[in-house]
């Protein structure tokens, strides 16, 4: 134990020399943080508030943004490149925000319950092979294609929720455009015992429920098939070449193979170690079709949001032209005429005596005002449909068949992709439904270039009839052509065409000839849909999305029945899943780089896992305990005995409220100071090197209800040794601890809402940064 004098004397060998600084907010309100990360790449710091607020802020404490994304934030973490932000909410939305400007990028439904942990992993360039140079990836796209179009927004109208922020366009591309970026994987669990996995954070690839994944255990060469019921995923780590994953999750352990007899029943937190490797291994192929994919899904967004404002636009001209029209029917019925309005308009486009409700109505009820008005909203539409087909429907549809294309080519490869699920056939579906679509967009932009045409000319006409009843006492105007009769009587009987062709359940009738011609066309161009020209634009598209849903659900299937539990460790027991679940014990995972040849350490290297964790007070007979094992996956895997750990047994007068693994072998305590009498309280940063203490080795006995830490005797922790550095804090601390390696410091706070920033590789008798009160 530590002694008082010790303490005093480093307590005062800290409070020399530190300079704290203060923190003014723009509005004076107290808030808590729950949740804090440094960004990998810079000097910044995100934090969760309480009230699930994300501020950003610099290492000055600078606040560079603020944003309530309306959801209760319950995981948080970095894009490798410190880019984006990543957040898991309780209703198991992943939020994907730009660290620019905060703003939104993506809102991904990767899952049904609260996703309460993050990981973001990246492939090395030390994990590469020499066939990584021969299957590099090249996006031709932008050989081709001018860059791709974006959300439309005409008129005020937005494009409605598709999941991708509208206001970012800029921000949207980049993040799409993944072809330069190392290939990396975003791994999200959830507290039913779900982990995702999406490539470049965009692309779900990956889905395994820890409750369905067999555990097998071999014991006196026995293998015996475990599985877990009721667990809930708190902690996950991909290694850095991608080949395991190492996860935390408590639930109960039962035997698979007797589940109806007496077999022993482990409730507890269990450390589960899984195969990824499909991730290296074909992290050349999935790069490809992920961004492939992920880039005709954002254009898939833009066209569906092109067709829904499309359909507003015409929508309310159409609204406008029959509100206009609709008081004719009534000035018949004054009149006590028994005609109807298409009767008395025909009479009036070929020529013949209006009738005295027509005329009034075109006299009085219409106008000159109110016809001009009709006329400008629609060629207003119009202008607007042209401007949406041709800056975003067409191109985004070109493109997404250009890539659509590219994937078709790579699924026969068949060495290569089909092992990653690019299946052939349902790319050749694919590929077809998107050729009829760039044929119904055609036909749609015609069609309304022709009725458009035809409508100005026919306003033109009824304005020159409404202007001769006006200035002169007659009748009778002269007739127009039979294209205006047709139009309009089309209209007048709600037989629009653009309409027609922007609803899904209509179908559309040709005769024989046009039939067969359109059959031999079809044939000729190798395809076997005959029966297209019968469906609208609408209709099109939803059967291009089913049929990408059905391609691109197969890698995803693929990938997730590839990975693969290969070890399983019992950490400690607890009286009940649901109490272990609520309580959100203190736990790190990491892996270590360990350079296997000296002469050649630029490429021949492993990684050794090392998993570090609180123990709650009462389990194994312990209180107060810290255990930090290493070696799991290594030990899961091979035969040698590898596994090893150590517990360390906290001091009396402090409790563990945080730890984090830090770079070099290194673990941070986070200890705050109970108050057991008057005197003020304090607390202490510790920076422990694991290598330092004594391993000792773990024996597996293969039995899924052993608890290996059993074997362990604690050590006393002594805060005046040289196994590591220790920081005195003058105020009771609470979680979070954030660490980064990267950059080397890390940030507490205490519970006066003081945030004390550190430079952890520093001497202790160096300056520290304090940052204090955030109110």
């Amino acid at each position: 134990m530590a002694e008082v004098q010790m303490e005093e004397a480093a307590a005062s060998s800290f409070a020399a020399g530190s300079t704290p600084f203060q923190l003014q907010f723009d509005k004076p309100i107290p808030f808590q943080i729950k949740m804090a990360e440094w960004n990998p790449e810079k000097d910044l710091l995100a934090m969760v508030t309480d009230d699930s607020k994300v501020l950003l802020h610099r290492f000055n404490w600078q606040r560079l943004w603020t944003i309530s994304p309306g959801k209760c934030i319950t995981s948080i973490c970095w894009s490798p490149d410190g880019k984006i932000i990543a957040l898991g909410t309780e209703n198991g939305l992943l939020l994907l925000h730009d660290v620019e400007n905060g703003k939104m990028l993506r809102s991904i439904k990767s899952h049904d319950v609260a996703i309460v942990c993050l990981n973001w992993a990246e492939d090395e360039p030390l994990s590469r092979t020499g066939k990584d140079d021969l299957l590099a990836y090249e996006d031709r796209t932008s050989r081709f294609f001018p860059p791709a179009p974006v959300m439309p927004r005409i008129g005020g109208l937005s494009s409605g929720d598709t999941g991708l922020a509208d206001e970012n366009d800029e921000a949207i591309q980049e993040f799409s455009s993944a072809s330069c970026q190392r290939f990396n994987i975003l791994c999200s669990g959830d507290k039913d015992g779900c982990i995702c996995f999406s490539i470049f954070g965009i692309f779900p690839v990956g889905k395994i429920d820890i409750n369905k994944v067999p555990i097998h255990v071999q014991s006196s060469g026995k293998r015996t098939s475990y599985r877990l019921q009721d667990a809930s995923i708190s902690k996950v780590s991909l290694s850095r070449n991608l080949h395991q994953l190492v996860l935390l999750c408590s639930g109960k352990l039962i035997d698979a193979d007797n589940l109806y007899g007496s077999n022993d029943i482990s409730v507890g937190l269990h450390c589960l170690h899984l195969d990824t490797s499909i991730f290296s291994n074909r992290k050349n192929e999935l790069h490809q079709v992920s961004q492939q994919a992920s880039s005709i899904q954002d254009l898939a967004e833009v066209v569906r949001a092109s067709i829904s404002m499309m359909s507003k636009q015409w929508s309310s001209a159409m609204n406008l032209f029959h509100e206009k029209f609709s008081a004719l029917p009534s000035l018949i019925t004054a009149h006590g005429m028994e005609s109807s309005s298409e009767d008395e308009f025909m009479s009036l486009l070929f020529g013949t005596h209006t009738s005295p409700a027509l005329h009034q109505f075109l006299v009085s009820s219409l106008g000159e005002a109110g016809l001009k008005r009709i006329a400008k909203a629609i060629d207003s539409a119009g202008t607007e449909l042209r401007s949406v087909v041709s800056e975003h429907l067409q191109p985004a549809v070109e493109i997404i068949s250009f890539r659509l294309a590219e994937l078709r080519g790579l699924a026969r490869w068949r060495s290569r992709f089909q092992n990653i699920g690019l299946d052939e056939k349902l790319m050749d579906g694919v590929t077809e439904k998107i050729g009829m679509l760039v044929v119904q967009v055609e036909r749609f932009s015609r069609v309304a270039a022709t009725v458009l045409y035809l409508f100005q000319n026919f306003f033109n006409w009824v304005l020159k009839c409404v202007k001769i009843l006006l200035s002169e006492p007659t009748d009778q105007v002269p007739p127009a052509n039979s294209e205006l009769v047709v139009i309009f009587l089309k209209f007048l009987l709600d037989k629009d065409p653009i309409k027609q062709l922007l609803e899904t359940d209509q179908i559309f009738e040709w005769d024989m000839d046009t039939t067969r011609h359109v059959e031999k066309l079809v044939v000729f161009g190798g395809f076997t849909d005959t029966q297209f020209l019968e469906r609208s634009l609408v209709k099109q598209f939803t059967e291009l999305e089913e049929s990408m849903k059905e391609a691109f659900l197969m890698p995803f299937t693929t990938i997730s029945s590839q990975i693969h539990c290969q070890g399983l460790l019992p950490l400690y027991p607890t009286t009940s899943s649901d109490a272990l679940s609520s309580t959100c014990a203190p736990a790190s995972i990491s892996f270590y780089k360990q350079v296997e040849d000296s002469q050649h350490s630029a490429s021949s290297y492993s990684l050794t896992d090392y998993i570090c964790f609180k123990i709650p007070d009462g389990s194994l007979n312990l209180r107060n305990c810290v255990g930090v094992i290493k070696n799991f996956c290594e030990s899961s895997t091979c035969s040698r005995p590898s596994l090893s750990g150590f517990l360390l047994h906290i001091p009396d007068e402090y409790e563990c409220v945080d730890l984090s693994l830090y770079k070099d072998n290194q673990v941070v305590l986070l200890l705050s100071g109970r108050s057991l009498s008057e005197s003020p309280v304090r607390s202490w940063m510790v920076m422990l090197q694991a290598d330092n203490f004594s391993f000792s080795p773990l024996s597996r006995t293969g039995l899924a209800n052993c608890y290996f830490l059993q074997e362990l005797v604690a050590l006393e922790l002594q805060l005046d040794t040289d196994h590591g550095k220790v920081r005195s804090i003058p105020h009771p601390l609470s979680t979070p601890l954030a660490v980064s390696a990267s950059r080397g410091v890390g940030c507490v706070f205490s519970s006066r809402r003081h945030a004390l920033v550190y430079i952890l590789d520093e001497d202790e008798d160096d300056d520290e940064d304090e940052v204090s009160d955030m109110e």
